[in-house]
């Protein structure tokens, strides 16, 4: 009886009777007998589609898929094929004009101008794990080689590795780590909370008009920690940075320590729309690597900022100790001390125009370049500009530098004056 009951049912499906394309049966719990209409006695079964219709649809979508392969074609698109389940594209460009002016002996003693490509930063990201929070990531920079680093083409254009890492996250309570060539624990901080313009300057450990005793990226780990009221991140790297060369005897100990007091550090704060106050203790303490003729020395830092959506204000304190700096080794930028202060206002519609400002001092002791007696060196260092958000993908900047690489010399400032196109994508 089984056996006729799905022989009618079958055929009932199939047949051309039956004009719906969907259809609903029925069947008897007694009988095991198949019904179209419902009725006593009668259990629904379940909606059913004829053949037809399932070949048809089918059909439908296949040519969908064949004329979109045939338009992709024809655009000069191209597939993508990958040994992961997902991978992420971005970049970020620094375009812009710089001219510059400055007294006899300072670097800019004739007046210099051009345009430029500050940074194209490629990246890409491959996710390796069901976790969407971990990844492969490569970042690669272009840079304007000026003959320093021999073997290439002086002042071609060439691209250099900036960043090549693992990360895995959480694998301690609130923590992820960077595995490669990494972010080193202060430097992306600050330019993601506090100083919002590298398009157009370095941040104050960084910049060579400042105290300039580090750089952001270097071949190590990094355990990044992340919860509402304190972050940090703390890590081991070779010491030199990513285009220094690596030949010390010793590893470089460096960290972050963040109270986050409004309680949102685990969040992706935007400056337009969060409020946050955070208080930082970050440094480093960097074992006998070639960048510093393999004399050992602490860099230790003490940062705040405060950021709501119509202003940010930010400063910091800075000493370096390096006992091994005198006036015959070169070495007297990292043992000094020195603070920074920045602001930026925000107004008009939707915080669209900003204006901005910075000053940076540093005083470098025992420095070969210096004049007076006791060896110490000061230089100054000015920003202010103005802003634009053109979009959610571009920023116009203008803005002027002032600098004064030595305070103790007569005609050795300059300034500089910049327009900048600042693209994400």
């Amino acid at each position: 009886m089984r056996k006729i009951t799905l022989s009618a049912m079958a055929i009932l499906a199939l047949s051309g009777a039956v004009t719906a394309n969907t259809l609903t049966l029925y069947t008897d719990t007694t009988t095991g007998q198949v019904f179209t209409t419902a009725g006593e006695g009668r259990t629904e079964m379940g909606d059913f589609i004829d053949a037809k219709s399932v070949y048809e649809e089918n059909q439908a979508q296949d040519s969908a898929i064949v004329k979109k392969e045939a338009d992709d074609a024809k655009a000069g698109y191209v597939p993508v094929k990958s040994k992961v389940s997902k991978l992420q594209f971005s970049g970020t460009h620094y375009l812009g004009y710089k001219y510059s002016d400055g007294g006899d002996v300072s670097k800019y003693k004739d007046s210099s101008s051009g345009f430029e490509t500050r940074r194209n930063y490629l990246q890409v990201k491959a996710y390796l794990f069901d976790d969407p929070k971990s990844y492969m990531r490569v970042t690669l920079d272009t840079f304007q080689n000026t003959g320093e680093e021999t073997g290439h083409d002086n002042n071609s254009w060439e691209v250099r590795l900036k960043y090549a890492y693992l990360y895995l996250n959480e694998v301690l309570p609130f923590t992820g780590v960077e595995l490669g060539q990494v972010h080193r624990p202060w430097i992306d901080y600050e330019e993601h909370q506090g100083w919002w313009y590298r398009s157009i300057s370095k941040v104050y450990v960084e910049a060579s008009e400042s105290a300039h005793l580090t750089n952001s990226a270097d071949i190590g780990f990094n355990f990044k920690t992340k919860t509402p009221y304190f972050t940090s991140e703390v890590g081991m790297f070779n010491g030199e940075g990513y285009h220094g060369e690596e030949g010390g005897q010793g590893n470089s100990l460096e960290w972050r320590a963040t109270a986050a007091i409004m309680g949102n550090g685990d969040q992706k704060r935007k400056p337009l729309k969060d409020d946050y106050f955070d208080a930082s203790f970050f440094g480093q303490y960097n074992m006998e690597n070639t960048k510093n003729a393999e004399e050992t020395y602490g860099i230790y830092g003490l940062h705040s900022v405060y950021n709501t959506p119509r202003f940010l204000i930010a400063a910091q304190y800075v000493m370096a100790d390096n006992d091994g700096a005198s006036a015959t080794n070169q070495v007297g930028d990292f043992n000094g001390q020195g603070f920074s202060i920045n602001g930026t206002y925000r107004f008009a519609d939707g915080y669209k125009w900003e204006l901005l400002g910075r000053y940076d001092t540093w005083t470098a002791e025992d420095d070969k370049d210096a004049t007076e007696a006791n060896g110490d060196l000061e230089r100054d260092y000015m920003i202010a500009g103005v802003g634009y958000q053109y979009s959610k993908n571009v920023k116009f900047l203008g803005n002027v530098l002032f600098t004064d690489p030595n305070k103790d010399v007569s005609d050795d400032d300059y300034a500089s004056y910049m327009l900048t196109a600042e693209v994400h994508w």
